[in-house]
């Protein structure tokens, strides 16, 4: 059974200089039984029913969070919802009632260490990635329990459109950069050409190869393609390292930041795009290309 965890942290590579207060982890409890402890059928219940309802109500809702948190606090919550009606005056009785309600349940909800855990939920080119480099450094079946895995391909495929394909964030459109890296990372996480319910993985595949393949990937995910061997450094826009070496007074535009131009010097990027091209920059000088296995040149 999956466990919201708050505030921990062991390990000789984490860190914190707050006792890891806002940190908030899921884990796989092996050991718990979700029917002696009265979740079983609660938590059964919201994967088919997120999954049914995915193309109308695209986020989670923090569902399963809230559920968990909610049980933890004891706080009650059996305040009946107040309406009000189109022509109705509104009254400080039923204001009140409707403000205590919202109270307590942002209460219930609150983590014991103080924050409001919550999903990141939004872009659908982030996982990919961590899945790419996990596969590179051969750690998938160190890092991911069978459990992770499931999760992960659940998610992905909750979150794929009609059409196959993948938007730009869980309410975008399909866009060949996000279909392209949910696929490869469907394939590395063991799914066959026709995997996925309904055949999901040969939609993605087909919508893939009907909008003009992955030479329509822009330039992150070209990075990330050759970074794999499933594409070339060469048809990579430059990005060489040397350029942060130049003083933070000359602009070195213009930088492709997905389908956004930027003229600025490296160094003065928004946090995230610093911490994507100053890695990224470092393995297009060196060209770098990880094992080329059987999966890989079947993806190719």
């Amino acid at each position: 059974m999956w466990k919201l965890e708050i505030a921990e942290g062991n390990g000789p590579w984490l860190l914190s200089t707050n006792n890891f207060v806002g940190r908030q982890i899921w884990k796989f409890d092996n050991e718990a039984s979700p029917v002696s402890n009265g979740q079983g059928a609660q938590t059964q219940y919201f994967h088919p029913n997120f999954n049914s309802h995915r193309h109308r109500v695209r986020p989670s809702s923090d569902r399963l969070k809230n559920f968990q948190l909610i049980k933890e606090s004891n706080v009650d919550l059996s305040i009946e919802p107040v309406r009000f009606e189109e022509d109705e005056e509104v009254k400080n009785e039923k204001v009140e009632i409707a403000l205590r309600k919202a109270f307590r349940f942002l209460s219930a909800t609150q983590a014991s260490d103080g924050h409001w855990p919550s999903e990141n939920s939004g872009p659908l080119f982030c996982l990919p990635p961590l899945v790419m480099v996990l596969y590179l450094t051969g750690t998938t079946d160190i890092v991911l329990s069978s459990e992770h895995k499931t999760e992960i391909l659940r998610y992905i495929y909750n979150h794929q459109n009609k059409n196959g394909g993948w938007g730009f964030h869980i309410e975008g459109h399909s866009i060949m950069m996000s279909t392209t890296l949910n696929y490869v990372a469907l394939r590395l996480l063991g799914e066959g050409t026709d995997g996925g319910k309904d055949r999901a993985v040969e939609k993605a595949r087909n919508w893939i190869l009907d909008h003009g393949g992955a030479t329509m990937v822009p330039s992150w995910g070209k990075a990330y393609l050759s970074v794999l061997g499933l594409y070339e450094w060469s048809g990579c826009n430059p990005m060489p390292p040397e350029l942060w070496l130049l003083p933070s007074y000359l602009p070195l535009g213009p930088v492709d930041y997905i389908y956004l131009t930027i003229d600025v010097h490296s160094g003065r990027l928004w946090s995230y795009m610093r911490n994507f091209f100053a890695p990224l920059s470092y393995l297009y000088g060196k060209k770098f290309v990880g094992p080329i296995s059987e999966l890989i040149v079947s993806l190719r």
